[in-house]
C-alpha cells in the first residue's frame, strides 16, 4: 500500500525535503556573511534531482535499530562550495545579495512543491471517496 502512495506522489516528496534542506544551507550562508574565511555552500540541483529520481544514493547500513543512520541530506549529495563573483578581503565567499536571491527563489519553489502535493492529495481523496 505504501509503495502505491509513493508512486502517486512521485518525486514531489523528495523535492519538498530537498527544498527544506537547501533553505537551511542558504540560511546558514546568510548568517555567516560576516564570518572571516567562511565559504558559501549550496547543493548541485541537477545531481540531487538525478540521484533522487534514480534512488541511486547509497544508504548507510546500521547493525542495530538504535544506531543512527544517514541524515536526509545524504540523500541529495554533498553540498558544494559556491564560486564567488567578487573577492572579499577576509576570505568570506558569501555574497549577501546572491544568497538572498537564492533563498527567495528556493522559498517560492518550496511553496510550489507544497501546492503540487496538496493537489495530488486532493485528487487522491476524491478518487477514494468517489465523488
Amino acid at each position: 500500500m505504501m509503495s502505491r502512495i509513493d508512486d502517486a506522489l512521485g518525486i514531489s516528496q523528495q523535492a519538498l525535503i530537498f527544498r527544506s534542506l537547501r533553505s537551511s544551507v542558504l540560511a546558514n550562508n546568510i548568517a555567516n556573511s560576516q564570518t572571516p574565511n567562511y565559504l558559501a555552500k549550496d547543493f548541485d540541483f541537477k545531481t540531487a534531482l538525478d540521484d533522487a529520481a534514480a534512488g541511486s544514493r547509497l544508504k548507510m547500513a546500521v547493525s542495530d535499530e538504535s544506531h543512527l543512520g544517514a541524515s536526509k541530506q545524504d540523500e541529495f549529495g554533498d553540498t558544494l562550495y559556491r564560486i564567488p563573483t567578487k573577492l572579499s578581503r577576509d576570505g568570506n565567499s558569501v555574497e549577501a545579495e546572491v544568497e538572498q536571491a537564492a533563498f527567495s527563489d528556493n522559498a517560492v519553489r518550496y511553496q510550489s512543491s507544497l501546492q503540487f502535493l496538496n493537489g495530488t492529495f486532493r485528487t487522491l481523496r476524491l478518487a477514494i471517496k468517489g465523488e
